[in-house]
């Protein structure tokens, strides 16, 4: 009998004496935090730093190896003001566990808003490039490195955990900043084509290194609903298109796609994505995570032994007590 043979047997006998085979004791599990649309009002304001320690208080293995913010850090009537900017940076940054952000609408394509005090837009982006992504780590007292794309696009990153990339993206609510008419924005047709550059290197890179899983990171709702009826909305259509072309390739090698996003405020997780026959593609997940006025967040996990490889839940705030 050979050496690799005897402990290959031992390891199975191992495994029986014990209850479970080799297959389950070679399974690896990693989770994460998500949340979005948050604070909207003083009261949240004052909540969230209690809700982030809490998620980072996971025990053991089940700790979050970070959290996602995926956008919309104040009200759609609030001020853009480099204050406002400011308190959310240094709440970011006190996050025991990294905290990666992804803008929103409300911090950058509203601004204009008298309310908000008409700022112009690409100004306030410039600005929140300045304060949140000014290096090439995340937020928080513990950091992850970050690969940013090249160029100005500085809030577009991505990053391994396991067998998964994670890849933030600026599409915000409000059409993807394409304007009120039917021509898009100067500034959408600046940003939009970085996008789809970013999305479709994510997936080129996850195909080169067979992984398991890409999950983006985005605030907007683009309409799943619509473009599976095939109308789309004009500032999403694009992306949507290679989401869906994309989303098909890395199915034939047997890869999962998770999208996250916020904007219209009602968790769910459910399967929206359609081939162009209809039917459902049903390695695409989409996650949305609480808004306002309801306050939570959802807690995501890797797990290799899960066919679908991810698992998700729902932790509504402040927690529901006991009876």
């Amino acid at each position: 009998m050979t050496r690799k043979l005897a402990s290959w047997l031992l390891a199975l006998a191992l495994g029986l004496a014990f209850g479970f085979n080799l297959e389950t004791a070679q399974a690896e599990t990693w989770h994460f935090g998500l949340l979005g649309d948050v604070p909207y009002s003083e009261q949240e304001r004052a909540e969230l730093p209690k809700m982030l320690a809490a998620m980072a208080a996971e025990s053991g293995t089940d700790k979050p190896a970070f959290i996602a913010h995926i956008g919309d850090i104040k009200h759609g009537k609030d001020r853009c003001d480099d204050a406002l900017f400011q308190d959310r940076y240094h709440l970011f940054q006190a996050s025991p566990v990294p905290l990666v952000f992804v803008p929103g609408d409300n911090e950058w394509t509203d601004c204009d808003r008298a309310s908000n005090g008409s700022y112009e837009p690409r100004e306030r982006l410039a600005k929140l490039r300045e304060i949140f992504w000014s290096n090439d780590r995340s937020l928080g007292r513990q950091q992850l490195r970050l690969e940013r794309q090249a160029g100005p696009w500085r809030e577009h990153s991505r990053f391994r955990l396991g067998p998964v990339l994670f890849v933030t993206l600026n599409l915000p609510g409000g059409n993807n900043n394409w304007g009120m008419t039917d021509k898009p924005s100067a500034e959408y047709l600046e940003r939009n084509p970085a996008v789809i550059a970013w999305l479709v290197d994510a997936f080129a890179l996850a195909r080169q290194e067979k992984l398991q899983g890409v999950v983006l990171l985005f605030q907007a709702n683009p309409g799943f609903k619509y473009f599976a009826k095939g109308l789309g909305i004009s500032g999403y259509r694009q992306f949507l298109e290679t989401l869906r072309q994309e989303t098909e390739r890395f199915g034939q090698q047997g890869g999962q796609v998770v999208a996250v996003h916020g904007d219209t405020h009602q968790f769910r997780v459910d399967q929206p994505l359609r081939d162009r026959e209809g039917k459902v593609l049903a390695n695409f997940t989409r996650v949305e995570t609480f808004g306002y006025p309801l306050m939570g967040w959802v807690r995501g996990s890797i797990d290799t032994t899960e066919p679908g490889l991810f698992r998700f839940e729902a932790h509504p705030w402040p927690p529901r007590q006991s009876p």
